[in-house]
């Protein structure tokens, strides 16, 4: 298994953090669950995120393997998102960022 460096310039690993660490990589982490969601319950969740930006957003994310897309070959098309194994260990890390980001501004008001 190789070494990965986020630190380092031209590691696979920084990219895949630049997606997890951006504002609607997080979000969108964030939100999904090992539960199967649809597109727009996971649009309803994520406020301000736009389709477009939603679509390419978890394109990405299952690009890089912390997402699985299913599509059941029904008439409309039937596509679920859920996270994977890899996904789950990085969506508590964001949700844990998050609560310390509220809990930080919470004690400063």
């Amino acid at each position: 298994m190789p070494e990965f460096d986020v630190f380092a310039k031209n590691c696979p690993s920084r990219d895949v953090f630049a997606h997890v660490t951006g504002r609607w990589g997080a979000l969108v982490l964030g939100r999904l669950t090992v539960e199967p969601q649809r597109f727009g319950e996971i649009r309803r969740q994520v406020e301000g995120i736009s389709d477009r930006m939603l679509t390419q957003t978890l394109r990405t994310l299952v690009d890089d393997g912390l997402v699985s897309r299913y599509s059941a070959g029904t008439n409309p098309p039937h596509t679920e998102y859920r996270l994977t194994a890899a996904g789950v260990g990085i969506a508590a890390a964001v949700l844990n960022l998050a609560e310390a980001v509220e809990a930080a501004l919470a004690g400063t008001a």
